[in-house]
């Protein structure tokens, strides 16, 4: 048997393997940083690979299964994530494959009908919710979870809303870093945007809450069902994990006008949440100059450096950091 490694592969190499995963009902992930192909006789066998921290595409040939190759092809990418200071691994799969992934010591998050996601540290989701501050006050206790790419007034004004509707408010911040802004200094900004707020507390959402960015499709089927399976798994969680070790009753969300997919996602909340006991509070966006303030038109305005217009859509902490960035 011969192993063969791509950064990712290209070329002929990359269309064998976009071969071998279609007979195999899976797709190639373009965002793949890294794959291992196994070869016996010329015949490509096993295959798996590595995007960030996330392991994805690992399939066997069924002629090849019970051979204990997709424990050789994990093998191969968990010493590649640790040489690129990659430490906690997950792994998305179906169901179905539980109990092999837990075999090769992964351990589940959480599992939907259509998805199941592991980790590679034991316990590590429990002790990540266990390390988050949690203040000692009793009552309602409410959760926002936002990209703040980067933080807005729009932004402000659904911490403001949602802060004054509870005894205590939890801002989670995406961690991944696939955002124009650094995942740091996103969070920076929202945490000088909201140091006035007494009952404030900002947190990361580490690898857990998952984004758009890391949420593989590759063994789903039902492509235009992606967003809808995606956000299942994402509200699994936070019922889960998050909202429990926080007492989080409520989750506040803002209109979507200009984004299907976050509207779409709003609604799966409608749906999810209040049977496992999180009431959704969907508060209409803020306008400034005739429409909805957003991110992306503050992106926009600083890619024109039009920081005049800046000034009614962003606080002067984000405002002072967009001009330094620029300097």
């Amino acid at each position: 048997m011969e192993m063969e490694f791509g950064h990712p592969f290209t070329g002929y190499a990359r269309r064998e393997l976009e071969a071998f995963l279609k007979k195999m009902e899976l797709d190639y992930d373009e965002g793949v940083e890294f794959s291992v192909t196994l070869w016996e006789s010329d015949e490509l066998i096993a295959t798996g690979s590595l995007d960030g921290n996330v392991l994805k595409c690992i399939a066997v040939d069924p002629a090849h299964q019970g051979e204990g190759l997709t424990a050789t092809v994990v093998s191969e990418l968990r010493k590649e994530a640790f040489r690129r200071g990659k430490q906690h691994l997950l792994l998305f799969t179906k169901p179905k494959n539980r109990l092999m992934f837990e075999d090769l010591y992964f351990y589940p998050i959480a599992q939907t009908a259509d998805m199941l996601l592991l980790e590679s540290e034991k316990g590590g989701i429990a002790n990540f919710v266990a390390s988050l501050e949690k203040p000692p006050v009793h009552g309602t206790v409410g959760a926002v979870v936002m990209n703040c790419n980067p933080f807005t007034l729009g932004h402000r004004w659904l911490v403001e809303q949602a802060a004054s509707a509870c005894d205590w408010l939890h801002i989670f911040v995406l961690s991944a870093d696939r955002s124009e802004f650094p995942a740091a200094d996103r969070r920076m900004l929202v945490q000088q945007g909201t140091a006035d707020l007494k009952n404030v507390t900002v947190h990361p959402t580490g690898d857990y809450l998952i984004s758009a960015a890391t949420f593989p499709s590759y063994f789903l089927k039902e492509k235009a069902r992606a967003d809808d399976i995606r956000c299942e798994l994402d509200l699994e969680i936070f019922c889960k994990w998050f909202a429990p070790a926080l007492g989080i009753t409520k989750r506040f969300v803002g209109t979507e006008p200009l984004s299907a997919v976050t509207a779409s996602y709003n609604e799966a909340m409608k749906r999810y949440l209040p049977p496992r006991g999180v009431e959704v509070v969907e508060l209409a966006r803020k306008e400034a100059e005739g429409a909805p303030i957003s991110a992306s038109r503050v992106r926009a305005l600083l890619a024109a450096r039009d920081f005049e217009a800046l000034k009614p859509l962003v606080p002067q902490s984000t405002l002072d950091y967009l001009k330094r960035l620029e300097g």
